[in-house]
Protein backbone atom coordinates (compact mmCIF):
# COMPACT_ATOMS: atom_id res chain seq x y z
CA UNK A 1 0.00 0.00 0.00
CA UNK A 2 1.34 3.42 -0.99
CA UNK A 3 2.16 5.77 1.91
CA UNK A 4 -0.60 8.21 2.88
CA UNK A 5 0.30 11.86 3.31
CA UNK A 6 -2.01 14.46 4.84
CA UNK A 7 -1.68 18.05 3.59
CA UNK A 8 -2.95 20.83 5.88
CA UNK A 9 -2.90 24.39 4.48
CA UNK A 10 -5.38 27.25 4.25
CA UNK A 11 -4.00 28.25 0.83
CA UNK A 12 -5.78 26.21 -1.91
CA UNK A 13 -2.96 26.94 -4.37
CA UNK A 14 -0.39 25.32 -2.06
CA UNK A 15 -2.65 22.31 -1.60
CA UNK A 16 -3.05 21.97 -5.36
CA UNK A 17 0.70 22.12 -6.01
CA UNK A 18 1.50 19.63 -3.25
CA UNK A 19 -1.28 17.29 -4.31
CA UNK A 20 0.00 17.17 -7.89
CA UNK A 21 3.62 16.65 -6.88
CA UNK A 22 2.86 13.94 -4.28
CA UNK A 23 0.37 12.09 -6.47
CA UNK A 24 2.91 12.03 -9.30
CA UNK A 25 5.33 10.37 -6.89
CA UNK A 26 2.81 7.59 -6.12
CA UNK A 27 1.77 8.88 -2.69
CA UNK A 28 -1.84 8.64 -1.56
CA UNK A 29 -2.91 12.17 -0.62
CA UNK A 30 -5.43 13.42 1.94
CA UNK A 31 -5.96 17.18 2.18
CA UNK A 32 -7.72 19.75 4.29
CA UNK A 33 -7.64 23.51 4.73
CA UNK A 34 -7.68 23.74 8.55
CA UNK A 35 -6.28 22.05 11.66
CA UNK A 36 -9.57 20.85 13.26
CA UNK A 37 -10.46 18.99 10.06
CA UNK A 38 -6.95 17.52 10.03
CA UNK A 39 -7.47 16.10 13.52
CA UNK A 40 -10.72 14.47 12.42
CA UNK A 41 -9.02 12.91 9.39
CA UNK A 42 -6.17 11.56 11.53
CA UNK A 43 -8.63 9.83 13.85
CA UNK A 44 -10.48 8.20 10.95
CA UNK A 45 -7.71 7.32 8.49
CA UNK A 46 -4.25 5.82 8.60
CA UNK A 47 -1.70 8.53 7.77
CA UNK A 48 2.05 7.96 7.37
CA UNK A 49 3.21 11.60 7.29
CA UNK A 50 1.66 15.05 7.67
CA UNK A 51 2.68 18.26 5.90
CA UNK A 52 1.24 21.34 7.58
CA UNK A 53 1.45 25.10 7.25
CA UNK A 54 2.76 26.94 10.30
CA UNK A 55 0.32 29.86 10.19
CA UNK A 56 -3.38 29.04 9.86
CA UNK A 57 -6.57 30.63 11.21
CA UNK A 58 -8.36 29.07 14.21
CA UNK A 59 -5.49 26.73 15.06
CA UNK A 60 -1.84 27.14 14.07
CA UNK A 61 0.76 24.50 13.30
CA UNK A 62 2.24 24.36 16.80
CA UNK A 63 -1.15 23.76 18.42
CA UNK A 64 -1.93 21.13 15.79
CA UNK A 65 1.39 19.39 16.51
CA UNK A 66 0.63 19.32 20.23
CA UNK A 67 -2.81 17.79 19.66
CA UNK A 68 -1.48 15.21 17.21
CA UNK A 69 1.27 14.13 19.60
CA UNK A 70 -1.40 13.29 22.22
CA UNK A 71 -2.68 10.34 20.16
CA UNK A 72 -0.12 9.80 17.38
CA UNK A 73 3.26 10.40 19.05
CA UNK A 74 5.26 8.76 16.23
CA UNK A 75 3.61 10.50 13.25
CA UNK A 76 6.27 12.34 11.19
CA UNK A 77 5.37 16.02 10.66
CA UNK A 78 6.92 18.46 8.16
CA UNK A 79 6.04 22.15 8.46
CA UNK A 80 5.72 24.65 5.61
CA UNK A 81 6.96 28.08 6.62
CA UNK A 82 7.65 31.47 5.11
CA UNK A 83 11.08 33.01 5.62
CA UNK A 84 9.70 35.32 8.28
CA UNK A 85 8.50 32.43 10.46
CA UNK A 86 11.60 30.21 10.30
CA UNK A 87 12.25 30.69 14.07
CA UNK A 88 8.77 29.29 14.74
CA UNK A 89 9.54 26.29 12.52
CA UNK A 90 12.80 25.69 14.39
CA UNK A 91 10.86 25.71 17.66
CA UNK A 92 8.44 23.21 16.13
CA UNK A 93 11.28 20.84 15.30
CA UNK A 94 12.49 21.09 18.88
CA UNK A 95 8.95 20.23 20.00
CA UNK A 96 8.79 17.05 17.94
CA UNK A 97 8.34 17.90 14.25
CA UNK A 98 10.68 15.98 11.93
CA UNK A 99 11.64 18.92 9.69
CA UNK A 100 10.47 22.10 7.95
CA UNK A 101 10.72 23.53 4.44
CA UNK A 102 10.48 27.15 3.37
CA UNK A 103 8.11 28.64 0.80
CA UNK A 104 8.59 28.66 -2.12
CA UNK A 105 9.85 25.07 -2.02
CA UNK A 106 11.54 22.78 -4.52
CA UNK A 107 9.28 19.83 -5.32
CA UNK A 108 12.13 17.36 -5.88
CA UNK A 109 13.75 18.29 -2.58
CA UNK A 110 10.45 17.77 -0.78
CA UNK A 111 9.97 14.29 -2.28
CA UNK A 112 13.55 13.39 -1.40
CA UNK A 113 13.00 14.51 2.19
CA UNK A 114 9.76 12.51 2.47
CA UNK A 115 11.42 9.37 1.10
CA UNK A 116 14.24 9.73 3.61
CA UNK A 117 11.77 10.02 6.48
CA UNK A 118 9.59 7.12 5.37
CA UNK A 119 12.49 4.90 4.32
CA UNK A 120 13.02 1.51 6.03
CA UNK A 121 15.93 2.74 8.12
CA UNK A 122 14.47 6.15 8.93
CA UNK A 123 11.83 7.34 11.30
CA UNK A 124 10.71 10.15 13.57
CA UNK A 125 12.99 11.28 16.35
CA UNK A 126 10.90 10.76 19.46
CA UNK A 127 13.72 11.59 21.81
CA UNK A 128 14.29 7.99 22.74
CA UNK A 129 13.09 5.33 20.33
CA UNK A 130 15.53 2.49 19.68
CA UNK A 131 13.95 -0.28 17.62
CA UNK A 132 11.19 -1.60 19.87
CA UNK A 133 12.38 0.33 22.92
CA UNK A 134 10.97 3.67 24.05
CA UNK A 135 13.11 5.41 26.64
CA UNK A 136 10.55 7.76 28.13
CA UNK A 137 11.29 11.00 29.92
CA UNK A 138 11.29 9.99 33.57
CA UNK A 139 14.34 11.07 35.62
CA UNK A 140 15.37 7.44 36.12
CA UNK A 141 15.42 6.68 32.39
CA UNK A 142 17.11 9.97 31.52
CA UNK A 143 19.86 9.13 34.02
CA UNK A 144 20.22 5.64 32.55
CA UNK A 145 20.41 7.06 29.03
CA UNK A 146 23.16 9.48 30.03
CA UNK A 147 25.12 6.72 31.73
CA UNK A 148 24.93 4.52 28.64
CA UNK A 149 26.14 7.41 26.48
CA UNK A 150 29.24 7.58 28.69
CA UNK A 151 30.01 3.88 28.99
CA UNK A 152 29.20 2.72 25.44
CA UNK A 153 32.32 4.22 23.75
CA UNK A 154 34.60 2.50 26.30
CA UNK A 155 35.82 -1.11 26.33
CA UNK A 156 34.46 -1.81 29.82
CA UNK A 157 32.34 -4.89 30.47
CA UNK A 158 28.75 -4.02 31.36
CA UNK A 159 26.31 -5.84 33.66
CA UNK A 160 22.64 -4.94 33.08
CA UNK A 161 20.39 -5.51 36.09
CA UNK A 162 16.61 -5.45 36.16
CA UNK A 163 13.42 -7.46 36.34
CA UNK A 164 12.10 -9.53 33.45
CA UNK A 165 10.45 -7.46 30.75
CA UNK A 166 12.21 -4.12 31.40
CA UNK A 167 14.18 -4.27 28.15
CA UNK A 168 17.63 -5.48 29.19
CA UNK A 169 18.37 -6.98 25.77
CA UNK A 170 17.40 -3.71 24.06
CA UNK A 171 19.78 -1.86 26.39
CA UNK A 172 22.58 -4.30 25.55
CA UNK A 173 22.05 -3.78 21.83
CA UNK A 174 22.03 -0.02 22.34
CA UNK A 175 25.39 -0.19 24.15
CA UNK A 176 26.83 -2.13 21.21
CA UNK A 177 25.38 0.22 18.59
CA UNK A 178 26.92 3.26 20.32
CA UNK A 179 30.32 1.61 20.71
CA UNK A 180 33.33 1.56 18.35
CA UNK A 181 32.47 -2.12 17.80
CA UNK A 182 29.15 -1.31 16.10
CA UNK A 183 30.35 -2.51 12.67
CA UNK A 184 31.40 -5.90 14.04
CA UNK A 185 29.28 -8.86 15.25
CA UNK A 186 26.76 -8.60 18.08
CA UNK A 187 26.17 -12.13 19.38
CA UNK A 188 23.41 -13.08 21.84
CA UNK A 189 23.61 -16.14 24.11
CA UNK A 190 20.67 -17.13 26.33
CA UNK A 191 22.45 -18.76 29.27
CA UNK A 192 19.14 -19.54 30.97
CA UNK A 193 17.67 -21.75 28.25
CA UNK A 194 20.88 -23.39 26.98
CA UNK A 195 21.61 -26.72 28.74
CA UNK A 196 24.82 -26.83 30.77
CA UNK A 197 26.40 -29.52 28.61
CA UNK A 198 25.76 -27.56 25.43
CA UNK A 199 26.64 -24.07 26.66
CA UNK A 200 30.38 -24.81 26.82
CA UNK A 201 30.43 -25.93 23.19
CA UNK A 202 28.23 -23.02 22.14
CA UNK A 203 30.54 -20.46 23.71
CA UNK A 204 33.98 -21.97 23.16
CA UNK A 205 33.39 -24.25 20.17
CA UNK A 206 34.72 -27.79 19.74
CA UNK A 207 36.82 -30.00 17.51
CA UNK A 208 35.50 -32.89 15.49
CA UNK A 209 35.47 -36.07 17.55
CA UNK A 210 35.97 -34.31 20.89
CA UNK A 211 32.74 -35.89 22.19
CA UNK A 212 29.83 -37.98 20.96
CA UNK A 213 27.97 -36.34 18.05
CA UNK A 214 30.84 -33.87 17.43
CA UNK A 215 30.89 -34.80 13.75
CA UNK A 216 32.64 -31.62 12.63
CA UNK A 217 34.56 -28.64 13.97
CA UNK A 218 32.40 -25.89 15.47
CA UNK A 219 33.35 -22.25 15.94
CA UNK A 220 32.24 -20.97 19.34
CA UNK A 221 30.12 -17.85 19.73
CA UNK A 222 32.94 -16.07 21.58
CA UNK A 223 35.08 -16.46 18.48
CA UNK A 224 32.18 -15.36 16.26
CA UNK A 225 31.95 -12.17 18.37
CA UNK A 226 35.64 -11.32 17.81
CA UNK A 227 36.07 -7.52 17.57
CA UNK A 228 32.38 -7.16 18.42
CA UNK A 229 30.17 -7.66 21.48
CA UNK A 230 28.99 -10.83 23.24
CA UNK A 231 25.70 -10.50 25.15
CA UNK A 232 25.23 -13.13 27.87
CA UNK A 233 21.61 -13.07 28.98
CA UNK A 234 20.56 -14.67 32.30
CA UNK A 235 24.20 -14.86 33.35
CA UNK A 236 23.19 -15.89 36.87
CA UNK A 237 22.21 -19.36 35.63
CA UNK A 238 25.61 -20.59 34.41
CA UNK A 239 27.22 -23.56 36.14
CA UNK A 240 30.27 -23.33 38.45
CA UNK A 241 32.47 -24.82 35.71
CA UNK A 242 31.26 -22.26 33.18
CA UNK A 243 31.83 -19.50 35.72
CA UNK A 244 35.45 -20.63 36.05
CA UNK A 245 36.01 -20.77 32.28
CA UNK A 246 34.33 -17.41 31.70
CA UNK A 247 36.43 -15.78 34.42
CA UNK A 248 39.60 -17.06 32.83
CA UNK A 249 38.53 -15.70 29.45
CA UNK A 250 37.79 -12.28 30.93
CA UNK A 251 41.25 -12.25 32.51
CA UNK A 252 43.39 -13.28 29.51
CA UNK A 253 41.03 -12.98 26.47
CA UNK A 254 41.95 -16.51 25.34
CA UNK A 255 39.68 -19.41 24.45
CA UNK A 256 40.31 -23.08 23.84
CA UNK A 257 37.80 -25.15 21.94
CA UNK A 258 36.55 -28.35 23.56
CA UNK A 259 39.04 -31.05 22.59
CA UNK A 260 41.72 -28.57 21.48
CA UNK A 261 45.21 -28.01 22.87
CA UNK A 262 46.05 -24.59 21.49
CA UNK A 263 44.42 -21.40 22.73
CA UNK A 264 43.28 -18.49 20.59
CA UNK A 265 43.06 -14.80 21.47
CA UNK A 266 39.57 -13.34 21.04
CA UNK A 267 38.77 -9.64 21.41
CA UNK A 268 35.11 -9.26 22.31
CA UNK A 269 33.37 -7.02 24.79
CA UNK A 270 31.16 -8.88 27.25
CA UNK A 271 27.75 -7.41 28.06
CA UNK A 272 25.74 -9.51 30.50
CA UNK A 273 22.31 -9.28 32.08
CA UNK A 274 20.34 -10.90 34.88
CA UNK A 275 17.13 -10.53 36.84
CA UNK A 276 18.62 -12.44 39.78
CA UNK A 277 20.24 -11.02 42.91
CA UNK A 278 23.87 -11.97 42.22
CA UNK A 279 25.03 -10.47 45.51
CA UNK A 280 22.76 -12.93 47.36
CA UNK A 281 24.02 -15.76 45.18
CA UNK A 282 27.59 -14.81 46.12
CA UNK A 283 26.65 -14.99 49.80
CA UNK A 284 25.07 -18.39 49.17
CA UNK A 285 28.22 -19.58 47.45
CA UNK A 286 26.56 -20.26 44.09
CA UNK A 287 28.15 -17.41 42.12
CA UNK A 288 31.82 -16.41 42.09
CA UNK A 289 32.57 -13.01 43.53
CA UNK A 290 35.63 -12.51 41.31
CA UNK A 291 33.53 -13.20 38.19
CA UNK A 292 30.85 -10.81 39.43
CA UNK A 293 33.32 -7.93 39.65
CA UNK A 294 34.78 -8.77 36.23
CA UNK A 295 31.32 -8.64 34.69
CA UNK A 296 30.08 -5.51 36.44
CA UNK A 297 32.86 -3.09 35.63
CA UNK A 298 29.96 -0.74 34.91
CA UNK A 299 26.51 -1.79 36.23
CA UNK A 300 23.36 -0.49 34.52
CA UNK A 301 20.17 -0.72 36.59
CA UNK A 302 16.99 -0.66 34.52
CA UNK A 303 14.03 0.47 36.68
CA UNK A 304 10.77 -1.51 36.66
CA UNK A 305 7.81 0.11 34.97
CA UNK A 306 5.99 0.74 38.25
CA UNK A 307 8.88 3.02 39.32
CA UNK A 308 8.52 5.26 36.27
CA UNK A 309 4.75 5.61 36.03
CA UNK A 310 5.06 8.99 34.32
CA UNK A 311 6.36 7.18 31.22
CA UNK A 312 3.38 4.82 30.93
CA UNK A 313 0.99 7.10 28.96
CA UNK A 314 3.62 7.86 26.30
CA UNK A 315 4.69 4.22 26.17
CA UNK A 316 1.08 3.20 25.67
CA UNK A 317 0.58 5.72 22.86
CA UNK A 318 3.87 4.68 21.27
CA UNK A 319 3.03 0.96 21.23
CA UNK A 320 -0.57 1.55 20.14
CA UNK A 321 0.54 3.81 17.31
CA UNK A 322 3.24 1.40 16.17
CA UNK A 323 0.92 -1.63 16.24
CA UNK A 324 -1.85 0.09 14.27
CA UNK A 325 0.64 1.33 11.67
CA UNK A 326 2.30 -2.05 11.22
CA UNK A 327 -1.08 -3.73 10.80
CA UNK A 328 -2.58 -0.91 8.70
CA UNK A 329 -5.35 -0.25 11.23
CA UNK A 330 -7.12 2.98 12.08
CA UNK A 331 -5.70 4.97 15.02
CA UNK A 332 -6.83 3.88 18.47
CA UNK A 333 -8.22 6.32 21.01
CA UNK A 334 -6.72 6.02 24.50
CA UNK A 335 -9.11 7.96 26.77
CA UNK A 336 -7.91 9.52 30.01
CA UNK A 337 -9.59 6.91 32.17
CA UNK A 338 -7.70 4.16 30.34
CA UNK A 339 -4.37 5.96 30.68
CA UNK A 340 -5.02 6.51 34.41
CA UNK A 341 -5.82 2.82 34.80
CA UNK A 342 -2.59 1.88 32.99
CA UNK A 343 -0.57 4.13 35.29
CA UNK A 344 -2.00 2.46 38.40
CA UNK A 345 -1.63 -1.14 37.22
CA UNK A 346 1.42 -2.84 38.89
CA UNK A 347 2.83 -4.35 35.62
CA UNK A 348 4.65 -7.39 37.04
CA UNK A 349 5.81 -8.16 33.48
CA UNK A 350 6.96 -4.56 32.96
CA UNK A 351 7.23 -3.07 29.45
CA UNK A 352 6.87 -6.43 27.72
CA UNK A 353 3.55 -7.02 29.48
CA UNK A 354 2.32 -3.52 28.62
CA UNK A 355 3.16 -4.01 24.94
CA UNK A 356 1.43 -7.39 24.75
CA UNK A 357 -1.63 -6.11 26.62
CA UNK A 358 -2.02 -3.19 24.23
CA UNK A 359 -1.77 -5.43 21.18
CA UNK A 360 -4.47 -7.71 22.60
CA UNK A 361 -6.63 -4.71 23.51
CA UNK A 362 -6.38 -3.18 20.05
CA UNK A 363 -7.58 -6.44 18.52
CA UNK A 364 -10.53 -6.77 20.90
CA UNK A 365 -11.65 -3.15 21.41
CA UNK A 366 -14.78 -1.67 19.86
CA UNK A 367 -15.13 1.53 17.85
CA UNK A 368 -11.33 2.07 17.96
CA UNK A 369 -11.59 3.06 21.61
CA UNK A 370 -9.45 1.16 24.11
CA UNK A 371 -10.85 0.49 27.58
CA UNK A 372 -9.23 -1.33 30.56
CA UNK A 373 -11.50 -4.32 29.97
CA UNK A 374 -10.04 -4.81 26.49
CA UNK A 375 -6.52 -5.45 27.83
CA UNK A 376 -7.11 -9.02 29.08
CA UNK A 377 -5.17 -8.41 32.31
CA UNK A 378 -5.75 -9.81 35.78
CA UNK A 379 -7.85 -7.43 37.92
CA UNK A 380 -6.12 -5.66 40.77
CA UNK A 381 -7.62 -4.03 43.82
CA UNK A 382 -5.60 -0.82 43.86
CA UNK A 383 -2.24 0.82 44.54
CA UNK A 384 -1.38 -1.59 47.36
CA UNK A 385 -0.82 -4.31 44.74
CA UNK A 386 2.03 -2.24 43.35
CA UNK A 387 4.07 -2.85 46.46
CA UNK A 388 4.25 -6.64 46.01
CA UNK A 389 4.43 -7.56 42.29
CA UNK A 390 6.01 -10.73 41.05
CA UNK A 391 9.65 -9.74 41.18
CA UNK A 392 13.00 -11.28 42.05
CA UNK A 393 14.44 -8.04 43.34
CA UNK A 394 13.57 -7.64 47.00
CA UNK A 395 12.76 -11.06 48.38
CA UNK A 396 13.28 -13.96 46.00
CA UNK A 397 12.06 -16.67 48.32
CA UNK A 398 8.78 -14.93 49.22
CA UNK A 399 8.16 -14.04 45.59
CA UNK A 400 8.72 -17.62 44.42
CA UNK A 401 6.40 -18.93 47.14
CA UNK A 402 3.66 -16.49 46.06
CA UNK A 403 4.07 -17.63 42.47
CA UNK A 404 3.88 -21.28 43.51
CA UNK A 405 0.73 -20.60 45.53
CA UNK A 406 -0.94 -18.91 42.56
CA UNK A 407 0.12 -21.72 40.21
CA UNK A 408 -0.89 -24.40 42.74
CA UNK A 409 2.61 -25.78 42.94
CA UNK A 410 3.14 -26.16 39.19
CA UNK A 411 6.73 -25.02 38.72
CA UNK A 412 6.39 -24.41 34.98
CA UNK A 413 3.43 -22.07 35.55
CA UNK A 414 5.23 -20.32 38.41
CA UNK A 415 8.24 -19.75 36.15
CA UNK A 416 5.94 -18.19 33.54
CA UNK A 417 4.46 -15.87 36.17
CA UNK A 418 7.96 -14.78 37.17
CA UNK A 419 9.09 -14.73 33.51
CA UNK A 420 12.17 -16.83 34.21
CA UNK A 421 13.25 -20.17 32.75
CA UNK A 422 12.19 -23.50 34.25
CA UNK A 423 15.83 -24.25 34.93
CA UNK A 424 16.12 -20.99 36.87
CA UNK A 425 13.10 -21.70 39.08
CA UNK A 426 14.30 -25.25 39.78
CA UNK A 427 17.61 -23.77 40.90
CA UNK A 428 15.94 -21.14 43.13
CA UNK A 429 13.57 -23.69 44.71
CA UNK A 430 16.51 -25.91 45.57
CA UNK A 431 18.56 -22.92 46.76
CA UNK A 432 15.91 -21.79 49.28
CA UNK A 433 14.77 -25.29 50.25
CA UNK A 434 11.20 -24.65 49.09
CA UNK A 435 8.80 -27.62 48.98
CA UNK A 436 6.79 -26.89 45.84
CA UNK A 437 4.43 -29.83 46.50
CA UNK A 438 3.19 -28.05 49.65
CA UNK A 439 1.35 -25.50 47.52
CA UNK A 440 -0.62 -27.92 45.32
Amino acid sequence: MNPRILIVDDDPNIIEVLDARLTASSFHVLKTCDAPSALDLLKKHRVDLMISDMKMPAMGGMDLLSRVRSFLPALPVIFLTAYGTIPDAVDAVKSGAVDYITKPFNGKDLIKKINQILGPDKGPDMGGVEGDFYWGKSPAMEALYEKIQKVAPSQANVLILGESGVGKECIARFVHDLSPRRDHPYVVVDCGSTPVGILESELFGHLKGSFTHAVQDKTGLMEVADKGSLFLDEIGNISPEMQRRLLRFLEDKKIRRVGAIKEKIVDCRVISATNADLAADIDAGTFRQDLYYRLRVVPLNVPPLRERKEDIPELARFFADRYTRENKLLPIELPKETLDWLKNYPWPGNVRELKNALEAGIILCRNNRLTPGDLQLEPFSGPQDMETPFSIKDSEKETIIRALKQSRGVQKSAAELLEISRRAIHYKIKKYGIDASAYK
